[in-house]
């Protein structure tokens, strides 16, 4: 991707302020799955600062599986950081030094028992820009048959099948608050409007087979 295909059109030509600037690096914890760092370090304005990232050591990638008659599969489970139950589309973490793509094809199988004949990527997103810097690939998945799951061992999951239709609603009601599913649903309506998915999968998805 070239330096211009990385910004919006309308920015294109426009002057930018300076970057941040590190002055310094210290890690001050770090799991298999991420690390914080802390830095010295210079604002664009020239402000001294002190600052904190947490660095991923997983792409997080999801998956949006679209059964013919327009249904999708979410999961369901128990999330630990804001103590509470969370349905979602198939989702996890690829490591660094996997391709993004092998990892959400297990979890697909891992999380919900599926395979995907046809693929196709949604998005490619920064989770929390100012404080992490974890991306978030997901894609759009079709052509699905089943196939043995795998959860791990932490996790106790439950697997429906609602139409897209019903998510879109019990997103805008606030219960289905999960960001990559809430972005990738949403980016799901949008290419089934402007014709980016294949007919008959478009009209299944809108309610409209």
């Amino acid at each position: 991707m070239s330096k211009s295909d990385r910004e919006p059109r309308w920015a294109q030509g426009l002057s930018k302020p300076p970057a941040w600037r590190s002055d310094g690096t210290e890690t001050v914890f770090e799991n298999p799955w991420m690390a914080v760092t802390r830095h010295p370090s210079t604002a664009p304005t020239g402000m001294k600062a002190d600052y904190a990232v947490v660095r991923f050591k997983n792409v997080g990638t999801g998956v949006l599986p679209v059964h013919d008659d327009g249904t999708v599969t979410l999961v369901g489970q128990q999330r630990f950081a804001l103590a509470d139950y969370s349905w979602e589309m198939p989702e996890g973490g690829a490591p660094l030094d996997e391709d993004p793509f092998d990892g959400v094809r297990r979890e697909l199988a891992e999380e919900a028992g599926l395979v995907a004949e046809h693929w196709l990527a949604a998005l490619s997103v920064q989770m929390s820009n100012s404080i992490t810097d974890e991306i978030g690939m997901t894609w759009i998945a079709w052509g699905l048959s089943d196939t043995a799951t795998a959860p791990d061992p932490s996790e106790v999951i439950t697997v429906v099948r609602v139409p897209f239709l019903d998510l879109l609603d019990e997103i805008g009601r606030g219960t289905v608050r999960d960001m990559l599913t809430v972005a990738t649903a949403y980016r799901a309506y949008h290419m089934a409007m402007t014709g980016a998915l294949p007919e008959a999968l478009a009209r299944a998805l809108l309610g409209r087979l």
